[in-house]
């Protein structure tokens, strides 16, 4: 019986710890849990300097805000031959749904780097490569190493070095506000979901005094 008593107490002390990671059993990983989070209380973005493909530098917060459209915003490197092609390719059809619903000027998006090697001319290229219109779609790098650290922690983006210079990394979109705040993570097959979350909040910014 004491054997029998020890495995309840065992049982109870797993399901115990798995209720707490998984926020009451509501979610089933620790990746689903946080976007549940910040879908419940967005995070304000650290300062960071981007670099932009004109070879301007500025504060991304400062971008936003002075832009004034809400983003959806995505991260990748120039030289990714696989998932930041499909990634491109998935940004270029929002780029289109944009264009078709004259939501222009409300809605933008933007591809952020996260290779220290990419530079302007880098950027400009892949750009032309993607077939984006700039007014739209913005190309930009993070060159500080601790900006770019905390700014990949913020958006749940792993970035691991792989051979032959490259990276094995995640890909999501991600809806940011133009006071700099990041509200939603949606998965990469669902570029749908990430407009109708941003045209949602285009709505609320439009009405806010």
């Amino acid at each position: 019986m004491r054997w029998v008593l020890s495995l309840v107490l065992a049982l109870a002390a797993g399901i115990g710890v798995l209720y707490s990671l998984t926020d009451g059993f509501t979610v089933l990983t620790a990746e689903a849990a946080r976007r549940q989070a910040i879908a419940a209380q967005p995070r304000e973005l650290p300062a960071v300097q981007v670099l932009d493909d004109t070879g301007s530098l500025e504060s991304f917060k400062r971008n936003l805000q002075d832009d004034g459209r809400v983003a959806i915003v995505n991260f990748f490197y120039t030289r990714c031959i696989a998932l930041c092609l499909a990634q491109g390719s998935l940004t270029e059809r929002l780029q289109q749904a944009i264009e078709a619903e004259g939501l222009q000027h409300q809605l933008r998006l933007i591809s952020l780097s996260f290779d220290p090697r990419d530079q302007a001319d880098d950027l400009s290229r892949y750009a032309v490569r993607m077939g984006a219109d700039r007014k739209i779609w913005q190309f930009m790098t993070l060159k500080d190493a601790e900006q770019r650290s905390a700014l990949l922690d913020l958006f749940g983006i792993m970035v691991v070095p792989a051979p032959l210079g490259e990276f094995e990394h995640n890909a999501a979109f991600h809806v940011v506000t133009p006071d700099g705040r990041l509200v939603r993570i949606v998965d990469l097959d669902d570029p749908g979901v990430a407009l109708k979350v941003a045209k949602s909040l285009m709505t609320a910014v439009k009405e806010t005094p």
